[in-house]
């Protein structure tokens, strides 16, 4: 089943709503009918990404749901000022309560991996399987951005994102900046102009880019949360898991996934995709929702 036709995205049989879940109206796109599959999104992106994958995974038999991250819609600001990975991770729990199912299978890619090992790591018994990609676990990605200036210089958006100015300058001409960065962390891809401009549309809707700001502010000071949560949202990840890195990816290198499994007790199979960057799910979309497929399996 072909996901892309001529370069443009296919939104057949994805329908959208919005749902309300951990005290917010959380928009989301669907497809399909059966085991229920979340595809949790992340920056400079949003749910629409996901529009291949989901129409393969509901091909399959599953209930695909990819749900906008919190900050990512005018009025979808943390209600109570969080974005560190516990309150990721306690949206995801959220929404599969909210849909009226106790278990799900977790697929994220960037700050939505993040999100998908937090869910994990606060109640492993609600995640059957878990899919994280391009944004790898453990105390060796932070312990990179102090010390390893290959990643520093890879992750330089993340340190501009501390400054008042980074809200002046990312949406000058046309958001230029996200241009900026697609074309560094893809450097073999170029996503279609419609889909550019409807990814630059939702980042310049009020709000909605100093709100995404707070997921990188946090990362470096993050405001004072229940210890206990954020503690076993950083644990181990005691679920059967994938993860999968592209080896021409400019954002997050590649080899900072070396030495996760000791954090996946359950098992945690890892590949490195040749010839794709950051946005592996968009760049070889038959080759991940693949890959996806069978490590779900039945």
């Amino acid at each position: 089943m072909p996901l892309m036709k001529s370069g443009l995205w296919n939104d057949e049989g994805v329908s959208r709503r919005t749902v309300a879940a951990n005290g917010l109206q959380i928009p989301i796109l669907e497809a399909g009918d059966g085991p229920l599959v979340l595809c949790l999104h992340g920056f400079p992106d949003h749910a629409r990404s996901w529009t291949p994958i989901l129409r393969r995974l509901a091909w399959e038999g599953y209930w695909a749901v990819a749900p906008a991250m919190r900050g990512y819609w005018p009025g979808g600001a943390a209600p109570d000022g969080q974005y560190g990975g516990s309150a990721l991770g306690m949206d995801v729990l959220a929404l599969i309560a909210a849909l009226g199912r106790e278990t799900a299978d977790l697929v994220g890619h960037d700050i939505g991996a993040r999100a998908a090992y937090a869910a994990a790591g606060l109640e492993p018994d609600r995640i059957r399987k878990l899919v994280g990609m391009a944004v790898p676990y453990g105390q060796q990605l932070l312990t990179a951005f102090a010390a390893d200036g290959d990643q520093q210089r890879r992750s330089w958006y993340m340190f501009f994102f501390q400054t008042r100015l980074a809200e002046v300058s990312v949406p000058l001409n046309d958001f230029a900046f996200i241009d900026r960065l697609w074309r560094e962390w893809s450097p073999s891809y170029a996503l279609p102009n419609a889909e550019r401009a409807l990814l630059k549309e939702s980042l310049g809707q009020p709000g909605v880019l100093s709100q995404t700001f707070g997921f990188y502010r946090q990362l470096f000071g993050a405001p004072p949360e229940d210890a206990a949560l954020q503690a076993r949202a950083n644990g181990p990840v005691n679920v059967p898991s994938l993860y999968l890195h592209g080896a021409e990816d400019g954002c997050m290198a590649a080899y900072l996934s070396e030495g996760m499994e000791a954090l996946f007790p359950r098992g945690l199979e890892k590949e490195i995709i040749p010839g794709v960057g950051h946005f592996l799910h968009l760049e070889q979309p038959d080759t991940i929702a693949t890959r996806i497929v069978k490590f779900l399996g039945p």
